[in-house]
């Protein structure tokens, strides 16, 4: 992580492209990922600042609001460009702990032309009296709510205390023995080691022999469900590409499938760096056909991804009900097409890293109903601390592994094809 400035106004570039990437995730609903093309052209580790002021912003909005509010004779405008900036300078003093001075000298020309007296003026009165650590900070409302009565306020306020954190970064593995003698981290499955470390992967001990790739450990639990004597394995919408590698390590035939060429490519290019093989084939989901059918097909589908809150903070302003009940829509076309897929006896496994219920059991309630041909098939408990729901598929909530650096949101269900 860069080191915030604390002596001038030199980071001003990196605040003014936070406060863009902030106004596109929150106005635009444009994803992390999309809006970080506003830092494109700043130094590395300027851009890499942009996108931390930003990320901290959103993981305390809510708070960050009140504390705004508490201090302001009337609310100001909820898009307005003082309350970004209010927003991104408090960001930097509780999330990157900046020096109060380095925060009055970077906000004020944000706002040039507009109330520099009330930004001062606000700065001033909160960092005078000193503010708050938000360490479980509040989620959106809505979302607190929608989570509350779907999982209950225990997890709620579990997802407070992981969305204050970035969260640790887990490699997964190619082989036992090279996992086994990575000198980093902590093994919490097989394949698999959890490290302390946010700067650059490429840094990491052998980043340039292929013998690991980064994955959450969460995202590793569907590839881990496809049966070890299935031959022909089918990604599904396969794309960046973790679990084809996962399914290549594993010695299956995988051929793995996704409608974006250019996500393919990165996939055939992490598949060249770590040794692996696989088939790719560029083409939707819903419009293609294979010549036979598969041993198993892993179906992680297109979905809400709130699961993912804690490395994408923008999700929970994204993923409005409309949005969910969209991609509820889609995964259950994509579950029918490919359940067609399936040889008798074979296996599809379908996940999703919502924590949305709709995108989860629901869909699949539903499409055992309609499926007569399927059975869910009990999963085994592949992780400590992520037991099997007695359904049978795996639910992995916030608040699991906490102690260990927690887990990404994920649904997971093995369903048999009679």
């Amino acid at each position: 992580m860069p080191s915030p400035d604390s002596n001038s106004t030199e980071g001003l570039a990196a605040r003014r492209a936070a406060l863009r990437i902030l106004d596109s995730v929150l106005r635009k609903a444009q994803t992390m990922d999309n809006a970080a093309q506003h830092a494109r052209g700043l130094p590395p580790a300027d851009a890499a600042l942009a996108s931390a002021i930003a990320g901290e912003t959103l993981r305390r909005l809510p708070n960050l609001d009140e504390l705004i509010d508490g201090v302001t004779r009337q609310p100001l405008p909820e898009d307005s460009k003082a309350r970004m900036v209010l927003r991104l300078a408090l960001a930097q003093k509780v999330g990157l702990d900046t020096p109060d001075h380095a925060l009055v000298a970077t906000a004020l020309p944000l706002v040039d032309g507009g109330p520099r007296r009330l930004v001062h003026g606000v700065l001033g009165t909160l960092l005078r009296k000193g503010l708050p650590e938000l360490t479980e900070p509040r989620l959106p409302a809505a979302v607190e709510q929608r989570w509350g009565a779907a999982w209950g306020e225990e997890v709620v306020m579990a997802a407070r205390s992981a969305i204050a954190h970035r969260p640790a970064l887990d490699l997964s593995f190619a082989s036992d023995a090279v996992c086994d003698s990575y000198p980093l981290g902590i093994p919490l499955a097989p394949r698999h080691r959890r490290l302390n470390h946010h700067g650059a992967v490429t840094d990491l001990p052998g980043f340039g022999d292929g013998g690991w790739w980064v994955q959450d450990l969460a995202s590793s639990i569907p590839a881990r469900l496809v049966p070890a004597a299935a031959v022909r394995v089918l990604d599904a919408c396969a794309a960046p590409g973790g679990k084809t590698m996962q399914l290549a390590a594993a010695g299956h035939d995988v051929i793995a499938l996704d409608r974006s060429e250019s996500r393919l490519a990165r996939l055939a290019a992490n598949l060249s760096r770590t040794g692996l093989k696989a088939e790719t084939v560029v083409a939707d989901a819903l419009d293609w056909q294979p010549s036979e059918a598969f041993d198993a097909v892993l179906l992680d589908a297109p979905c809400s991804a709130t699961g993912t809150f804690r490395r994408h903070p923008e999700v929970l302003y994204r993923a409005r009900p409309s949005i969910i009940a969209a991609s509820a829509d889609l995964q259950a076309k994509l579950l029918d097409r490919a359940a067609d897929w399936v040889r008798p006896g074979g296996s599809l496994v379908y996940a999703v890293c919502s924590l949305e219920p709709q995108e989860g059991e629901e869909r699949i309630d539903a499409f055992l109903v309609g499926r007569t041909d399927y059975r869910l098939e009990p999963a085994p408990q592949l992780v400590e601390g992520v037991t099997p729901h007695a359904r049978g598929w795996l639910r992995v909530l916030p608040g699991m592994l906490a102690d260990q650096g927690g887990l990404d949101g994920f649904f997971v269900a093995r369903l048999v094809r009679s």
